[in-house]
């Protein structure tokens, strides 16, 4: 038996706050949390931080080889939790939990410690290991089912909720909370994604519109911190219980386009919708609204454009299409949890966040923007969240209105 997947719990800890209905409301009226950071260098960037009070979460003897990446993971995963009215947790759960890089300010610290002293913190390892955000988040939630972590860049959480829903979808498990975290706005990192030459000028006078998708003055991907988290279970079970369910997860499709390491291509991402559409029972016409993953780099714009253009076809001008990290920033692991958390609310609130920044479209990238704040959505009742990855790894999740 296959069972519907509802989405009944948002847990969030992003640049626009932690409450679902605050941040969804930031992104309807249109504002940025982008700005410009100075981190004792020269090379100074453009960043989405996120508001974060640690000592709400964790003691100061908690706190002890606990990387900020674990810290806000722990946050949005109780917030998701309890959003859904669900006093404990028990083994009929499982965690399934993205990150790109884990705990990157461990690493950071080490290093800066080493080359201070030539001393490495002796908790660095277990603070900066992948999985480090998965086990804290169940050893606090009191979670005995299985416990996964995926690390595949920046579809890593939309990877994790796809594999919750369909451990739901079986009949695997009762619960999972599902989402990403990640945390790496430390020099170190910066400096190296500004060696790749993808990150967007910090030289504008507003730093705020910096992130540009799909405008033909892109110039690159601003970096954002966060974490999000779904609570997932059997749309049969969230009705019996008369819990609010916010969406469902219709299905996901996952493909790898296998061509190059850093280089998207349209062909994988047309096999990963197609997928996400046939898996969700979904058509073209069904899908009403496109989180697009729009990193604003001059190459992923388009090609993205090209294959929603090749699986649309005569109906992509009905499928409305922004990128919401025009203003939050790309969260790299932690986006598809964000973005996939956007689009469910976007559904909930029939109301479509807008794709800022964009004065002038980029003539390539033929597809209906949603350029103004505000816009409702009455009629919506599909869309779809799409998150494609360095090494070539395409998801995309769809998800269904509950009337």
């Amino acid at each position: 038996m296959i069972h519907r997947v509802a989405i009944t719990g948002i847990g969030l800890v992003s640049p626009h706050g932690d409450s679902p209905e605050t941040v969804f409301a930031a992104l309807h009226a249109g504002r940025s949390a982008i700005e410009r950071w100075d981190f004792g260098d020269p090379l100074a960037a453009v960043v989405a931080r996120a508001p974060f009070d640690v000592t709400r979460w964790f003691s100061r003897l908690q706190l002890a080889g606990v990387d900020r990446v674990s810290q806000i993971a722990v946050a949005a995963a109780e917030m998701a939790r309890s959003d859904a009215g669900l006093a404990k947790l028990d083994e009929n759960t499982a965690v399934y939990v993205g990150t790109g890089m884990g705990g990157a300010a461990a690493i950071e610290d080490a290093f800066q410690s080493h080359q201070a002293s030539g001393r490495v913190p002796p908790l660095t390892v277990p603070a900066s290991m992948a999985n480090a955000p998965a086990a804290h988040v169940a050893m606090r939630a009191g979670v005995h089912g299985p416990v996964y972590t995926y690390s595949v860049a920046c579809a890593s959480s939309a990877i994790a909720i796809a594999e919750a829903a369909k451990a739901i979808a079986c009949g695997d498990l009762q619960c999972a909370l599902a989402g990403g975290s990640e945390a790496l706005l430390v020099p170190g990192v910066v400096r190296a994604w500004q060696a790749l030459r993808t990150l967007a000028s910090a030289a504008g006078e507003d730093p705020s519109q910096a992130s540009r998708p799909f405008s033909a003055d892109r110039t690159g991907l601003v970096l954002g911190e966060g974490a999000a988290f779904l609570l997932l279970e059997p749309y049969a079970a969230a009705v019996s219980r008369g819990a609010r369910i916010y969406a469902e997860v219709a299905g996901s499709g996952v493909s790898c386009d296998a061509t190059h390491l850093t280089k998207p291509d349209a062909s994988g991402q047309v096999r990963a919708l197609a997928a996400a559409l046939r898996n969700s029972g979904l058509t073209p016409r069904d899908v009403g609204y496109c989180n697009a993953h729009g990193t604003a780099t001059l190459v992923g714009d388009v090609v993205e454009c090209e294959a929603l253009g090749r699986v649309w076809g005569d109906d992509l001008s009905g499928l409305a299409v922004s990128s919401t990290k025009s203003m939050h920033g790309h969260l790299l692991g932690g986006a598809g949890a964000l973005e996939a958390a956007i689009t469910a609310l976007a559904l909930y609130h029939s109301a479509l966040p807008p794709n800022m920044h964009c004065e002038k479209p980029d003539p390539a990238c033929r597809v209906a923007l949603v350029r103004e704040p505000g816009q409702r959505a009455p009629d919506l009742r599909a869309a779809i969240s799409n998150s494609f990855a360095f090494g070539g790894t395409d998801t995309v999740l769809a998800f269904r209105r509950v009337e």
